[in-house]
């Protein structure tokens, strides 16, 4: 902990948190801070599916006027099986949702804020099964492990004390979505994805400043391209997953040490998020 500048240190994805902390209302600065990211991500996100949409308007369009230019197929009849796998392999961010109440401790007179500052790229793997329903619709079956941490930022708007914990995550999901494909056009074809997608954690640790609750139900949806290549078909995709549920573990019966229940009181509820960045080989 330093008084000066915090500034992180870790080879992930962190956000420099500065000096006048101590002396300007902490919760604004963050909040503005974290708002302005998943504004900017927001704006992204929104982009890239304008784009996406767009992309899979021209090629809907042109498919029968440019059919004089159609390329060689590879692996023609793929999307015509009623069933194929597969495997993926990718990263993705993790992040957690807080909401502070204001809690101010009776004994010490103390008041917390919570939220997290460092977010570091984890890894996903997993394995694809999918079932074709039609020619633009299938069911998607890719129960996967996530490995990543965050880290939660704890800061006393009294004194100005920081404290920091780190939130290790292995989950297993079976994410359960439907795949809507636009035309293929010689070898690709975009698509976009949506569903649901129970998680656990197996990690879920006993006797830090927070716990969180080891069962979730994320919310999916995100695009990709299906790139036809001589021997496998190759997607790369981009989904966004916002976790349901309440995972705030608020019975810290765990505790050794009762003077950390604190950080549990000041805080609402906390909802999961992640962004995940996969290519998928079938």
């Amino acid at each position: 902990m330093e008084t000066d500048a915090k500034v992180v240190k870790n080879s992930g994805l962190c956000l420099t948190i500065p000096a006048f902390f101590s002396s300007y209302p902490s919760k604004t600065v963050v909040r503005t801070i974290k708002g302005t990211f998943f504004a900017l991500l927001s704006d992204v996100m929104n982009r890239t599916i304008r784009y996406a949409l767009l992309l899979c308007a021209v090629i809907i369009g042109t498919t029968t006027v440019m059919a004089q230019t159609r390329k060689l197929q590879h692996r023609p009849y793929l999307d015509q099986r009623l069933f194929h796998y597969g495997f993926l392999l990718g990263f993705q961010i993790q992040d957690l949702e807080v909401r502070n109440n204001g809690y101010i401790d009776p004994a010490t007179g103390e008041q917390w804020y919570s939220d997290v500052d460092c977010y570091n790229p984890g890894f996903t793997v997993g394995v694809i099964g999918e079932l074709r329903l039609n020619t633009h619709f299938s069911l998607r079956l890719s129960p996967s492990m996530h490995f990543g941490q965050k880290r939660m930022w704890f800061h006393e708007q009294v004194s100005g004390r920081d404290t920091t914990q780190n939130l290790k995550s292995t989950f297993i999901s079976i994410p359960i979505d439907i795949k809507i494909s636009a035309p293929r056009y010689n070898n690709f074809r975009p698509y976009f994805i949506t569903g649901v997608s129970p998680m656990i954690d197996l990690t879920a640790r006993k006797h830090g400043a927070l716990r969180t609750k080891p069962f979730d139900c994320y919310l999916d949806f995100g695009l990709g391209c299906d790139f036809y290549l001589p021997y496998f078909k190759l997607n790369p995709e981009l989904k966004f997953c916002l976790g349901l549920l309440d995972i705030l573990d608020k019975k810290r019966t765990d505790l050794t040490d009762g003077t950390l229940v604190k950080f549990t009181k000041g805080l609402d509820s906390a909802h999961a998020k992640m962004i995940v960045l996969t290519l998928n080989f079938e």
